[in-house]
Parts: structure tokens; C-alpha cells; sequence
């Protein structure tokens, strides 16, 4: 049995989706899909939030965007006006809840983090109802089975879960293995949330429906995690950057995880952790080719002949920076800003210290905001700081670089050529990858550099 993951980008638009349905007849049967929201639709709930909160005229709107959205692809590729509307009525009590709580926020004017996952769940909730409702149509032996009643047990953190393997794999014996018992079963499961011990929603953070298909096929005991995107797979480096850049047909958990991290779109970066542990492979494949070679990702891989295998990068990158004499030898210091900054709510990347400074590597969208929180900081323990938005990160990545040596001096020798300056730098840490920040109108030219020097 399989798990396979269908995201965001491959339900958009009702060709896409069509051929998605196809798909899935011909190559789904008796295996369980994690699904995304239709694309673009979490954001439409989240904005609803906003716009409800401010005034409930605009619920209706609200309310007739999502459901225009669903019910358009349905008069597509529903050809019977019963299965129509059967769909429909069972869409109508989802969309029903919804209403009632952005009314439910408006009349109380305040969003708690428990409010905000529960709404958000929906976008998932709805796509597995509608998929279901529509491979049934085709004679298919299709359903779908919720997150609390399958028993997706998370700790509990909103916006930002992990899920309780031992609990989750214990209830998936008993809730949801005797659903797969037929072997033409498709049983639809929704990504991106779980549940609470006490019983609340809580989701695992955007982009989270991947980790959602990785716990899934843990829970299973899945054969593998089939992932299906719009791309080949993994590549040697972002195509639009470096023309040549080539498909990576095997890499190791430690690589992939680097590269999601550092700016390759093609998995969420925690999708490895409950596979690993359960020794369970991860394939993407390309749905436009699905016979194609795509990427395997095991526990263990071929190493290249330059050890390196990729060159990844983001240019969501910001860096504060907190000046102070001799922050390396006083205690605490590290602690307290870093834990001022989390504490409202800003996920900190990176660190990288010296004797006289910290630099905290945040998203872009953050550094304003974090930049204000420690300007309040009472009492001061810097003497100054600064924000730079102007650079890159680079992910030059490949098992076993920490084994080797002169691997940092010949990608500096690269950039160097390439006349480009690093900014700067973390090796260590990882044995599977070397980060360093460049100037990002550098980004291209150092991209370059170093693909056509190593791969």
C-alpha cells in the first residue's frame, strides 16, 4: 500500500484537476491520498479572517468566492445532476460551519490561535470531501476519513504541531487499516492538520500537508510516500537560474531536508522526520510524466563524484544584526534575544555569532518586526543593531561534505573567481550541507559558478 501526497499546485484549475482524477483511477486504487486544498483556497480562508473581523457585510462574499470555487469544478467534471447534488448538500453543512465561525469572530472581535487553525483546516477538509464525491461518481470505491477520526494525535502547539507517532500509529490500527481492507479502496485523508490529547484542531503549519503524508505513511507502515508535483523532481539547481541544472534521480534523507530547507520547493523541510524513523522511501513524481524517473529519497544514497549534488538557494533571507562588546563570554545574552524574538511570535532561521555581534537569520516578512521587538527590549543588553534585506542564502549540498576535504575552500575558490564576495558563512552543523549568504543581485552569477564547478 501506498500513501500518496497531492498538493496545492496540482489542483488548480479544472484540467489540471481532471487529469489529476485520472490519474488516480488509473493508478490509486487501494492506496491512501493526503490531499492539499484546492490552490489558492487557504489563503481565501485566511483572508476571510481579516475581512470578517473587520465587518461581518463581507461574510457572504466570503462564503460565495469559496463556494463558486468548488462548485465550478464540480459542474466540470460532474456529468450527473444527481451526484451534483449530493455533493453539493454535503458541502453545504461544511460551508455552513464556516460561516458561523467568521460571524463567531466578528461578533467576539478577536482571533485566538485555536479559531485561526480551526478555519484554516477547512481548505483541506473540503478538497478530500470533493475528491471523494467525484471519483464516486466514476463508479470508484472512494471515501475519506478525517484527521479526528482517524486519531492524528499532536502535541498540541497551534500553527505549529508535531505529531505523537506512538498515539497516531496505534489509533491508525484500529480507525483507518480496516478501511484499506478491499483492495480497490481510494480513501482520501486531508493534509495539514491533527488533533489535540484534549481534542483541539491544531495544524502543522503552512506548506504542512507534506509532514501530514509523511505521518500517514509512518502510521500505515506505507510501501513508500509517493510525492505528486507539477516538476521532475529534485534538481542540481533552481532550472530558471542555471539552464543546464539536471534531475538528482537518488538522494538521502539528510539531503533532502537541506535543499527543502534552503529554498527547493519541492518538500516541506519536516516531511523527512517520521519516514526516516520508520526506514520508508519518499518518490516524487511528475503528474505531466508520471512515468518518468522522478526522485527517490532513501536513508541512504549515491554519493556524487564531487560530493556535492545541488545548489540551493532562497532569497527569503534577512539578517539582524546585534552589536555588543564581547557577547560570546556573557551569559545569557544569546538566550534572552533570541527567546524575545520567539516569544512574539517570529521563527528565528539561523544563528550565526562572534565576540562582537549575533546575526539572526529570519524571514524577510519578520525582520521589521523583530527588529522593533528588541529596539523595545527593556533593559538594552546590546549596544546597537541593524537589518540587512539585500542578500541570498546558497545551500551548496551533498552527503558527506563534512568528510572531505577542501570542499569549502573550492566553493570559495568558485565564488571568488565568479568576483563575488561572501557575506557570510555556517559549516558545521550539518554533514550534508555548507550555507553562505552573497549579495542577491550576486545570486545568479554565483549560482552559476558553482553548478558548472562542481555539477
Amino acid at each position: 500500500m501506498k500513501t500518496i501526497k497531492i498538493g496545492g499546485g496540482c489542483l488548480k484549475g479544472h484540467e489540471v484537476i481532471s487529469n489529476i482524477v485520472d490519474l488516480i483511477v488509473q493508478r490509486g486504487r487501494g492506496n491512501v491520498f493526503v490531499l492539499s486544498a484546492l490552490h489558492g483556497i487557504t489563503d481565501k480562508l485566511l483572508d476571510g479572517i481579516e475581512r470578517a473581523l473587520k465587518d461581518e457585510d463581507e461574510i457572504p462574499a466570503i462564503m460565495s468566492g469559496l463556494k463558486d470555487e468548488h462548485y465550478s469544478l464540480m459542474r466540470h467534471l460532474l456529468k450527473n445532476d444527481d451526484d451534483f447534488e449530493r455533493l453539493q448538500q454535503e458541502l453545504e453543512r461544511v460551508f455552513l460551519k464556516i460561516e458561523r465561525y467568521y460571524f463567531g469572530i466578528n461578533f467576539t472581535r478577536e482571533l485566538t490561535p485555536r479559531m485561526h487553525d480551526i478555519i484554516a483546516s477547512y481548505g483541506e477538509r473540503l478538497s478530500v470531501i470533493l475528491m471523494a464525491g467525484i471519483l464516486k461518481s466514476r463508479g470508484e470505491n472512494a471515501g475519506y476519513i478525517m484527521p479526528q477520526d482517524a486519531g492524528v494525535i499532536t502535541d498540541g502547539r497551534f500553527g505549529d504541531a508535531t505529531a505523537n507517532m506512538p498515539a497516531t500509529s496505534k489509533n491508525f490500527e484500529k480507525n483507518v487499516l480496516p478501511l484499506m481492507q478491499f483492495s480497490d479502496k481510494i480513501l482520501f485523508f486531508p493534509g495539514f492538520f491533527g488533533i489535540s490529547e484534549s481534542g483541539e484542531i491544531t495544524t502543522f503549519g503552512r506548506g504542512g500537508s507534506d509532514y501530514s503524508a509523511a505521518v500517514v505513511a509512518a502510521a500505515l507502515k506505507a510501501d513508500i510516500l509517493e510525492i505528486w508535483k507539477d516538476t521532475e523532481g529534485f534538481m542540481s539547481a533552481d532550472p530558471n537560474a542555471v539552464p543546464d541544472a539536471k534531475l538528482i534521480p537518488i538522494l538521502s534523507y539528510e539531503e533532502a531536508s537541506e535543499l527543502a530547507y534552503s529554498g527547493a520547493n519541492i518538500l516541506h523541510p519536516r516531511t523527512v522526520e517520521p519516514v526516516r524513523k520508520s526506514g520508508i522511501n519518499i518518490a516524487i513524481k511528475n503528474t505531466l510524466n508520471p512515468d518518468g524517473q522522478g526522485s527517490l529519497i532513501t536513508e541512504f544514497a549515491v554519493q556524487a563524484d564531487n560530493v556535492v549534488k545541488s545548489i540551493s538557494h532562497t532569497k527569503d533571507i534577512a539578517v539582524l544584526k546585534v552589536y555588543a562588546s564581547g557577547v560570546g563570554l556573557r551569559q545569557g545574552i544569546l538566550a534572552k534575544i533570541a527567546g524575545t524574538i520567539s516569544d512574539a511570535g517570529i521563527n528565528i532561521k539561523s544563528v550565526v555569532t562572534s565576540q562582537t555581534c549575533i546575526s539572526l537569520l529570519l524571514s524577510r516578512k519578520d525582520i521589521d518586526k523583530a527588529h522593533a521587538v528588541i529596539t523595545n527590549m527593556k533593559p538594552r543588553l546590546y549596544r546597537e543593531s541593524e537589518q540587512v534585506i539585500d542578500n541570498a542564502l546558497i545551500s551548496v549540498v551533498g552527503d558527506g561534505l563534512h568528510n572531505h576535504r577542501g570542499i569549502a575552500a573550492r566553493c570559495f575558490t568558485a565564488v571568488s573567481e565568479a568576483d563575488v564576495n561572501i557575506e557570510m558563512i555556517s559549516y558545521g552543523p550539518s554533514r550534508a550541507a555548507l550555507y553562505f549568504l552573497v549579495q542577491e543581485n550576486d545570486l545568479e552569477k554565483t549560482l552559476k559558478a558553482l553548478h558548472s564547478y562542481f555539477v
